[in-house]
C-alpha cells in the first residue's frame, strides 16, 4: 500500500513540475555560427576571460587561436574589477565596501554583428571589520569570484537567445 502511495505521490510531483514549466538547466545552446569561436580580449588572465573560455568549451564551442580560423569572433573590449568605499565609521575608517566587475563585450560572425556592443556591470557589498582583515579578504575574492560566475551565465543567456 505504501509504495502505491509513493508512486503515485511521485508521478503527481513529476506532473506539478512539468506543468509550471520548470527544466533542469542544461547545457548552453550556441547559435550554429559559433561552432568555431576566437575568443578576443583585453586580458587574456582575467577571471572573467578564463571563465568564459572554460564556459563556452563546456557547451561544445571549438575555440580557436585566430579570427581568421574562426566563424564567429567574441570580443571583450573591457575588463575591469575593483572595489569602493560605501561607508565610514566616524573615527574615518571603512565599514562597507563594493565590490564591482564591469565587462564591455561584442559578437560578430563573418563582419555580421551579431551582439552589439554590450556594458555590463554587477556590483556587491559586504561590511567591513578591520578586526577581521583576513576573512574579509578572503570574503571579496568570493564575491568577486560569484559576479564573475554571474557575468558568464548572463553573457551565456543572451548568446544563448540568438
Amino acid at each position: 500500500m505504501r509504495s502505491v502511495f509513493r508512486i503515485l505521490l511521485a508521478a503527481k510531483l513529476t506532473a506539478l513540475l512539468a506543468g509550471c514549466g520548470f527544466q533542469l538547466q542544461g547545457a548552453v545552446a550556441v547559435p550554429a555560427e559559433m561552432q568555431r569561436t576566437y575568443v578576443d580580449g583585453v586580458d587574456t588572465y582575467s577571471p572573467f576571460y578564463r571563465r568564459l573560455t572554460q564556459s563556452l568549451d563546456a557547451a561544445g564551442v571549438e575555440l580557436v587561436d585566430s579570427a581568421a580560423q574562426a566563424t564567429a569572433v567574441f570580443s571583450v573590449l573591457y575588463d575591469d574589477t575593483g572595489q569602493r568605499v560605501l561607508s565610514v565609521s566616524t573615527r574615518n575608517t571603512p565599514t562597507e565596501f563594493e565590490v564591482y566587475y564591469t565587462i564591455r563585450y561584442a559578437l560578430a560572425s563573418d563582419s555580421q554583428s551579431l551582439l552589439e556592443q554590450q556594458d555590463l556591470t554587477l556590483t556587491r557589498d559586504y561590511t567591513y571589520d578591520e578586526t577581521l582583515v583576513l576573512g574579509k579578504s578572503r570574503e571579496e575574492e568570493l564575491l568577486r569570484d560569484a559576479i564573475v560566475d554571474d557575468l558568464v551565465r548572463i553573457v551565456l543567456r543572451q548568446i544563448s537567445t540568438l
